[in-house]
């Protein structure tokens, strides 16, 4: 059954409706409102989860290695979830690398990259034995200053991988984290000397760490990046201690959630890494090819649920006021990087198709007008009570929100 939505949106495909009630994982959204027991909650659809994952591996060459960056989504039952179906997860903070370890993730396949990394983080990572992406010249101190002291208790030498701010960027992307001055990465002039300083450290060279920007929904930019970062790794492979064992190309693979958007065409980028697998053998012999992705893996799984507590009409237009707002889903409410606010795609969930339709804003309960789910948008007719759903809501949701902001109480989540 097709979910009817803002046509100006890209389709749902992931999601399904009955007697027009939203289903996530084959539950009726009101049966899964009753089992959480309070709104606003974030849900997960587990089935959704393991599609996007059986897709990208149908298409990719299998020599790729995928890894998810728990940045976009930590909940730990899907960290679990996912830990056991992925080549391995990346971590951006202490707090990240405890959930990544409690998920039962070998540490010899997690990845730590961020460019303000403590000491006593660095000190968590060596004393784990995961690679450590490093940023700057002092991490490198660090490191070899914490090889040394512990030298005597580790079972291997710090394992480390050089991020590299490239020359270039990812274009067209929503974020991009390469390419002119960056805090990201060591700018790649100054590689080669830090690559043939690693000579003299008590560190194990891993490999190089080329992440150029996210959130591209262009195929053709994907491939120029992947492409621009191979040959810019081979270049400065030259320079290295060892052999390169691996060289992540970062992700950038983007989802659809604005009026315009399309989803991204897998194929393009799939042929591209299949000739970039076969160059890598000849030129960067043992070297594997890994990517970085997180929301290209939950964002699609994810709903955010709130449910209507006033309906109110102000000259002439219908306001939706709902029991959650942006300091749960601060990204629905375009205050999340967004330039120019757009809506993500949202629906009455128990009402799907509903008997008749207008057009409403769904507001929150916060003392701001910033306080935006969907501006404008043609919906089923709502009443109190109802519950509206906002999807593309798995990555950058509940953690990448305000939650203490006037103090309402943080939303639920549940892995369905």
């Amino acid at each position: 059954m097709t979910i009817a939505l803002d046509k100006r949106h890209a389709d749902l495909p992931y999601f399904d409706a009955r007697h027009d009630e939203l289903l996530i994982a084959g539950e009726p959204l009101s049966a899964l409102a009753s089992r959480v027991g309070s709104t606003p909650f974030y849900a997960y659809d587990h089935t959704v989860i393991d599609r996007k994952l059986a897709e990208l591996r149908t298409a990719l060459p299998p020599e790729v290695r995928i890894h998810y960056a728990i940045k976009a989504n930590p909940m730990a039952q899907l960290v679990r979830h996912l830990s056991d179906r992925v080549d391995g997860l990346d971590v951006a903070s202490a707090g990240e690398l405890t959930i990544a370890l409690s998920a039962g993730c070998k540490p010899t396949t997690i990845s730590f990259a961020g460019p303000g990394k403590s000491a006593t983080e660095l000190s968590a990572a060596v004393e784990a034995g995961i690679v450590v992406n490093v940023e700057s010249e002092r991490e490198l101190v660090i490191l070899s200053d914490l090889a040394r002291a512990k030298n005597k208790r580790l079972t291997q030498r710090p394992r480390v991988a050089i991020r590299v701010n490239p020359h270039f960027e990812l274009k067209t992307s929503g974020m991009k984290m390469g390419g002119g001055p960056k805090p990201f990465g060591i700018d790649s002039e100054r590689v080669p000397e830090v690559l043939s300083g690693l000579r003299e450290l008590p560190l194990d060279f891993v490999g190089l760490h080329i992440f150029s920007g996210s959130q591209n929904l262009q195929a053709a930019a994907i491939v120029d990046a992947q492409n621009q970062a191979f040959e810019l790794a081979v270049s400065l492979a030259a320079h290295a201690p060892t052999p390169l064992r691996d060289l992540n190309l970062g992700g950038g693979l983007g989802i659809p959630y604005f009026p315009g958007d399309r989803p991204l065409d897998l194929a393009p980028i799939a042929d591209n890494l299949r000739a970039l697998v076969k160059r890598a053998q000849s030129e960067l012999s043992g070297c594997a090819l890994t990517l970085e992705l997180g929301r290209y893996l939950v964002g699609e799984a994810g709903i955010y649920v709130a449910q209507v507590i006033d309906r109110k009409i102000s000259r002439g237009h219908v306001f939706l006021v709902v029991n959650g707002g942006l300091h749960h889903h601060l990204a629905a409410s375009g205050n999340f990087g967004q330039v120019i606010r757009k809506n993500f795609p949202v629906l009455v969930g128990n009402r799907v198709h509903g008997a008749s339709r207008e057009v409403v804003s769904v507001v929150g309960p916060l003392c701001t007008p910033l306080d935006l789910l969907a501006d404008r948008v043609p919906l089923p007719r709502a009443e109190e009570g109802d519950l509206v759903v906002v999807f593309q809501s798995g990555a950058y949701g509940r953690s990448a929100s305000p939650l203490g902001f006037l103090s309402h109480p943080p939303p639920a989540e549940i892995l369905v």
